[in-house]
Formats: C-alpha cells, sequence, structure tokens
C-alpha cells in the first residue's frame, strides 16, 4: 500500500495545480484577430457583372503583401484534368483600410464562357490558392430558374444567420443566385462583421452567385452632410454598373433566363432611379419582372410607413405590371396578394409585394389590410422557382418548415392570377414589447 503513496500524492498535487490555473479564453468569431487578412485568399464571392449566360465575376481579399493575385477557369470535368486546361484571367486591385487593418480587395471577370455550362476556378496569388469552386452559367434563353431570398441578416451573423442561410440552400435545391436586400451587416464600417457575414455562408459565396442591395445600415460614412455607402461595399462586391450614375453597383439590373431581375437603392435618388426603371421597364423583351431593395412599399412594422417611397415608386411598378418585389427593413414578415396603386388601372397590373428577415433582430407587426400572411420572431428564407408562365414562392423557417406559399400564373392580357397555397398554421404572433425603431 506504501509504495502507492508518491503516486497519489503527486496525483493530488497536480489536481490543486490545475484547479488553480486561469481559465483559458475561448476565443470568440468576432474577435478583431480572427477576421484580419492573411496570404490566403478569403471572403472569396462569385457576381454577375454582364451577362449571365457568358461570364462571372469574383472577387477576394489577401492581405496587401500580396501583389500578383491570379484568378483561374476551366470547365469543369468529372476528374481533376481540367487542371492542366485552366486559363488566367486578368485580375484588379485595390486597397481598402478599415478599423482593422489594411488589405488588398481583387476581382476578376471571367467572360466567353459558354451558356449552360458547369465552370470551376480559383484564385490566389500563385502559390497561396483557394480550393477549386464549382459554378454553372445561366442558359441563354428562356428556362426554368430557381433562387433564393433573404431580408436582414444584420445581427449575430455567424451564431444566428448563419443556420438560415444553410438551411435554405438545402432546401432550395440548385439555385442559381441568391438575393440579399439589404441589412446584411449592423455597423457598416466594422470589418469583423463583414468578416462574419462572409463566414456564416461559406463556400456558398464562392458557387451561388450574390445578388445584393444596400440596407440603411450599409450606409454609415459622413461625406459632407449625408451619408453614403460602407467603404467596404464596391471592394467586395463586382456587381453591374448598368444603373443610374453615382449609384454605381448599388442599383443595377441583369436579365437571366427570362426574368429581368433589378437592384433599386432605396436609401438616396429615389426620384432619378423612378426614371431610370420606368425607360427600362419600357423597353423589356423578358416575361418576368421582379424587383428588390431595403425598404418595403408596404410596411410591416409598428410606426412605419415609407409614404414618399411608395409614391414615387409604386406608378412605375403598376405602370409596367411589376410581377414582385421583395425587400427587408422591418424585421418581420409580411406578404401580399395583389396590389396596384390609386391610379393604377385594376384588371391589368397587380405587384405582390413581400417583406422578411432572416436574421435574429426581430420587430411587432402592425396589422395591414393588404397583407396576406404576416410573421413575428421568425427567421425566413424564400425560395422561388419560375418555370414558362408560373412563379412558385415558398417563404420557409430556420428548422426549414413550410410558413407562406403562392403562385403566381401569367394570364394573356389580364393581370396575374395568384393562387394562395399557405399552410393552415396560424400566423407567428409574440407579446407586444413596443414599437420599431434604428432599421
Amino acid at each position: 500500500m506504501h509504495r502507492r503513496l508518491p503516486v497519489l500524492l503527486f496525483t493530488i498535487l497536480a489536481a490543486v495545480a490545475l484547479w488553480r490555473m486561469p481559465a483559458a479564453k475561448d476565443p470568440k468569431v468576432g474577435e478583431a484577430d480572427d477576421h484580419r487578412p492573411t496570404l490566403i485568399p478569403d471572403r472569396v464571392i462569385l457576381t454577375w457583372a454582364g451577362d449571365p449566360a457568358s461570364s462571372a465575376a469574383v472577387t477576394w481579399r489577401t492581405s496587401v503583401e500580396v501583389t500578383r493575385p491570379v484568378a483561374q477557369i476551366a470547365e469543369a470535368e468529372d476528374g481533376p484534368g481540367f487542371v492542366k486546361k485552366a486559363r488566367t484571367v486578368p485580375v484588379t486591385s485595390e486597397r481598402l483600410k478599415t478599423d482593422l487593418s489594411e488589405a488588398s480587395y481583387h476581382s476578376a471577370v471571367f467572360d466567353s464562357l459558354q451558356p449552360g455550362r458547369q465552370y470551376v476556378y480559383r484564385v490566389g496569388d500563385g502559390f497561396n490558392w483557394s480550393e477549386w469552386n464549382q459554378f454553372r452559367t445561366a442558359e441563354a434563353g428562356v428556362a426554368p430558374l430557381s433562387f433564393i431570398y433573404v431580408g436582414d441578416a444584420q445581427n449575430d451573423i455567424y451564431s444566428l444567420w448563419s443556420r438560415l442561410i444553410r438551411q435554405g440552400f438545402m432546401e432550395a435545391g440548385k439555385p442559381h443566385f441568391l438575393i440579399h436586400a439589404g441589412d446584411l451587416i449592423n455597423r457598416a464600417e466594422r470589418d469583423a462583421e463583414w468578416g462574419e457575414w462572409h463566414r456564416a455562408a461559406g463556400w456558398i459565396n464562392r458557387s451561388v452567385v450574390s445578388f445584393p442591395v444596400p440596407g440603411n445600415h450599409e450606409y454609415g460614412r459622413m461625406v459632407g452632410n449625408s451619408k453614403t455607402i460602407t467603404a467596404n461595399w464596391r471592394p467586395q462586391f463586382t456587381l453591374p454598373e448598368n444603373g443610374v450614375k453615382g449609384l454605381e453597383e448599388t442599383n443595377y439590373y441583369v436579365d437571366v433566363q427570362g426574368v429581368r431581375m433589378v437592384a433599386l437603392d432605396s436609401n438616396r435618388m429615389q426620384k432619378e432611379q423612378a426614371e431610370w426603371l420606368d425607360g427600362l421597364l419600357s423597353k423589356n423583351p423578358n416575361r418576368w419582372t421582379i424587383l428588390t431593395f431595403h425598404h418595403p412599399i408596404y410596411s410591416t412594422a409598428k410606426g412605419r410607413d415609407n409614404k414618399e417611397l411608395r409614391e414615387t415608386w409604386q406608378p412605375v411598378f403598376d405602370k409596367h405590371r411589376v410581377d414582385l418585389v421583395l425587400t427587408g427593413h422591418d424585421h418581420s414578415y409580411g406578404r401580399t396578394n395583389l396590389v396596384t396603386g390609386a391610379g393604377a388601372r385594376r384588371g391589368k397590373a397587380g405587384t405582390v409585394y413581400v417583406v422578411s428577415v432572416s436574421g435574429p433582430k426581430m420587430y411587432n407587426v402592425a396589422p395591414r389590410p393588404e397583407m396576406a400572411r404576416m410573421a413575428e420572431d421568425t427567421q425566413l428564407c424564400q425560395i422561388i422557382r419560375i418555370d414558362g408562365d408560373r412563379l412558385s414562392f415558398e417563404a420557409r423557417t430556420a428548422r426549414g418548415a413550410l410558413y407562406d406559399a403562392f403562385d403566381l400564373i401569367k394570364v394573356r392580357g389580364r393581370a396575374n392570377r395568384l393562387v394562395s397555397k399557405a399552410p393552415r398554421t396560424p400566423e407567428r404572433r409574440k407579446a407586444p414589447e413596443g414599437s420599431a425603431s434604428g432599421g
């Protein structure tokens, strides 16, 4: 028995020493050091800058030590042989100084691609590379199309938004692109929040085209007497520059597989965009027209009503029979039936307006007669599919449960026909806690 005493004594002393040691600090994803740039490409994101059937764009970030960035692309194959066939494309770079550090942002446009083909690409510096990422170009003409739409991510992005966007991607199958209707982050110039946003979506951003519009929380910098878009926006997104002058890469459009997708910047220059949109939709060869911007035409949150925006933009929507409008801002859910403004010719027009939220920040709703379905305290991801004369819409919760659904059906010479497919479950409401503020 006495032979075990030294071992027992050592065990006791070691346990006491461990007990007295200070606990190791659990690193948090949101800490600054976790989002500083390195030689390794990060924040890699796929967008459109031109024709979706023949081109795609990629943007990524590195430390400033990377001075010779490289992007390569090849048509995908069943084996690894494509690596030897990859072509190198020109890259442009710019530096961005943030509250964390100075970084280099790089962008490349892949052009001369074939419609409906699968491609692989990678970015780096010739030594430090990203993985090979796959994507598919759009079809050249009218073809079935599917995409995801989400409202504000904004808060606790990596912690609580990540599950929503990942679940939405799984529910959508193989979406062609992903709409972000503003307020991607909370504090426009906090670079760590942009790091969380990119990390939360992860490889989805690298293989599915993003179609973002800015919200009020992307406007933080003061220039003169007014706020301007965050310094992060243009370096990290490569988007079309075919909108109103002065709103480059925040107001733009693409035509994809029979749909005209229009991004508007509801934060400023609203009258100028109304005139631009009127001209754009006057020469629209597409069967479907879908708009996205941040501030709702029909608000859902208590104490909110964007009356001036509605009076400026809705007459254009009615005139050109816009099919669907996708917005955020009100941190709740609301979906109208077919709605027209006071001056519209009923029977010839009718638009569905949707407000949604994907992040964890929630507001109480104010019932509106236009709304067919509403929700509070619910993170939602919307999946939209278009095939011929039918548009199918689903709103699913972070668990993947169906919360709302409808079909829009084109009827020649008349307004669309809406068929509600909402489940017969009660609307999700919470106890009143006061009105919204902040946005």
